[in-house]
């Protein structure tokens, strides 16, 4: 089974990395949008280096070839990116999957790539911006640890150091955060409070062992489907992990610098909106969504 920090960080540029990895992050994401893809491999590059100076596992969104291109650890997909990348490629390099879900098909689809992690978002409402569905609940990153097996459940959206315990509880490996630290007034002093709070559920792991292949997931209630209550069943979701913004705007969201000023881009850290259409199947189980 792939071992997972606890603690998972994800940030828009490589300065962020620069600057908080140091501090003992051990497994954090480099999401960089609509960068040209010079300037893109540049931050990959240095994002890389820092990363293995200070035994950190590198997590690059959406951009597989150039995560293969640059020797990175692992590589994180969101369901449009999932149907266009050549998963067996990303296999052969040797690089790790992560992939988002939101419901229920997305869920099938991605465990039919066999991820060696799972992410559900978002838990909580956020700031990220304004989202037409449903949060998914705690209760819900228990009904998908049921679904998915050994698999590695990575729970993001709204997760603060204050409900980690709720978090990990209700059966998720690993929490992923973004604007508890990013729109922090001490950025830095907040890494070290998640890091001293995830150290009790494994974290500080290092450097981590080359994953030899994930054990098959746990197969779905009979109906493939998990359980849920009628409208009330949260449904796709712009794409929670790896998502950043600022304090809400009618305009967009925010991009944050190293310094942690906003600097305001229209949905300069949105996610592309998964295309799956929710579908209205029969619950198998109790409800999942109170």
């Amino acid at each position: 089974m792939t071992r997972l920090d606890p603690f998972y960080l994800i940030v828009p540029d490589a300065d962020w990395i620069d600057r908080l990895v140091p501090l003992g992050v051990k497994l954090v994401q480099l999401r960089v949008k609509d960068t040209p893809e010079a300037v893109l491999r540049s931050e990959i590059r240095r994002a890389r280096d820092t990363c293995h100076r200070h035994g950190c596992q590198l997590i690059v969104n959406d951009h597989w070839q150039l995560a293969i291109a640059e020797g990175c650890d692992f590589v994180h997909l969101g369901q449009e990116d999932l149907a266009e990348a050549d998963v067996g490629a990303i296999r052969r390099a040797g690089l790790r999957l992560g992939v988002s879900t939101h419901d229920e098909t997305e869920l099938a689809t991605a465990l039919a790539a066999k991820p060696d992690y799972v992410a559900l978002g978002p838990i909580w409402p956020t700031i990220l911006k304004k989202m037409p569905w449903a949060p998914q609940t705690p209760a819900r990153i228990a009904a998908w640890k049921q679904a998915i097996g050994e698999t590695p459940l990575v729970a993001i959206g709204g997760v603060t150091v204050e409900r980690l315990p709720e978090v990990f509880g209700q059966g998720a490996e690993v929490a992923a955060v973004v604007t508890d630290i990013t729109l922090n007034a001490d950025p830095e002093e907040r890494t070290r409070q998640w890091i001293a709070a995830t150290r009790r559920y494994g974290g500080g792991l290092g450097d981590l062992p080359s994953n030899a292949g994930s054990p098959a997931a746990a197969p779905l209630c009979p109906a493939g489907h998990l359980p849920h209550k009628g409208g009330d069943r949260p449904g796709p979701t712009d794409e929670a992990l790896g998502s950043t913004a600022s304090a809400p705007s009618e305009d967009g969201g925010h991009r944050w610098t190293a310094t942690g000023s906003p600097e305001t881009e229209p949905e300069r850290m949105g996610h592309p909106k998964s295309t799956q259409a929710p579908v209205d199947l029969p619950p198998c189980g109790g409800d999942v969504t109170k």
